[in-house]
């Protein structure tokens, strides 16, 4: 299969026209927004949402989200629309906040790997909008990578996993939010099952309480089935050993030059997630400076870049641990997964 990569700046109407399409005819395509570039399909085909599975080694107990191009969608894909949910879609509808409610019939087993609830969100890029409309239906759409790896900010991305296993990769340029949507369960206390870029401290000014499911800085339970993207054990992972740095910034950094110094004994490749506050501690070492820790929302837009940056030429790569507050718990969501969950203290 011949893989057309279209650039959507400069050929937007003939690239959703095509990718529109070709989701009607059953196929899948890549195509980018606000926060990773999708892997989309019919959401409403069985058969189109398998393809997504099969494309990316996806386990099947994982749900999808299905996007959407105007807020009024939801009510063919729910069974109600609370009022929560609509004061949050009229706040922060288009974005990237994914909401988690009880599905309607139309919905397939597929999207929601047999899950009572669907999530749905409505994409802040105009490339993913008008894919959506010219679609005429819901687009089931996880991250356009394969499963485990890490998720897509650039077209290059799609093209290193799937270049001649799909028909259309819709280049959007780099991704503004750098990772995936905040996932919200509405059903009783509204509970944060992924941070995204919607953060907890916004929620909580339209909602009041919200709660955070213990999946999100902790792997599941043994035999636990997950209620959300996102929420497998290690995922985001790069192929090398990424381990986390608990402790203040010197701290961290302190130690893990001391472990890269010691592993490098050993003949071991090591890289460095630096912030730009404690690249100085790093003279001498190989690092990658992904942004300014006291300004999270910049290691998000980095962080999956450089890991892919990082395959294939380090096989130990060290990351420091930032504060949870803001866009910072997003990040280590993130990290913590890469990482399986491997950390150290300072």
């Amino acid at each position: 299969m011949l893989t057309q990569c279209f650039n959507a700046c400069a050929q937007k109407e003939n690239a959703t026209r095509l990718g529109g399409r070709l989701i009607q005819a059953g196929e899948v395509v890549a195509f980018p927004t606000e926060t990773v570039y999708g892997l989309g399909a019919d959401g409403l085909n069985p058969e189109a949402v398998r393809k997504i599975f099969e494309l990316k080694g996806r386990p099947g107990d994982n749900p999808l989200i299905l996007h959407v191009a105007r807020k009024s969608d939801v009510r063919r894909l729910w069974t109600q629309v609370p009022p929560v949910a609509q004061r949050l879609m009229d706040a922060l509808w288009p974005g990237p906040l994914t909401l988690v409610y009880q599905r309607s019939d139309i919905v397939p087993d597929e999207v929601t790997a047999g899950l009572d609830t669907v999530a749905v969100r409505m994409p802040d890029h105009k490339t993913a909008l008008a894919l959506i409309r010219a679609a005429e239906r819901p687009v089931a759409a996880p991250s356009a990578n394969i499963s485990g790896k890490p998720s897509p900010t650039l077209a290059e991305h799609v093209l290193e996993d799937f270049d001649g296993r799909i028909p259309l990769v819709i280049d959007g340029g780099p991704c503004r939010v750098g990772v995936e949507s905040t996932v919200l369960s509405l059903e009783g206390v509204p509970t944060i099952l992924r941070p995204g870029g919607v953060t907890r401290e916004m929620l909580e000014v339209l909602v009041g309480e919200v709660r955070l499911s213990p999946a999100v800085l902790h792997p599941l339970g043994e035999g636990e089935s997950p209620s959300s993207p996102g929420m497998k054990y290690r995922h985001y992972a790069p192929s090398a050993e990424l381990v986390v740095v608990n402790g203040s910034a010197a701290k961290a950094a302190a130690r893990i030059r001391q472990e890269v110094e010691r592993a490098e004994i050993e003949g071991r490749k090591c890289a460095i997630l630096a912030t730009k506050q404690t690249q100085s501690f790093y003279r001498g070492k190989r690092y990658v400076i992904i942004g300014d820790r006291d300004c999270p929302d910049t290691l998000c837009a980095n962080l999956f870049a450089a890991l892919r940056a990082l395959e294939g030429t380090a096989d130990l790569i060290f990351a420091e641990q930032v504060g949870l507050r803001d866009s910072g718990l997003a990040f280590m969501n993130r990290l913590l997964r890469a990482a399986g969950f491997q950390t150290i203290e300072a």
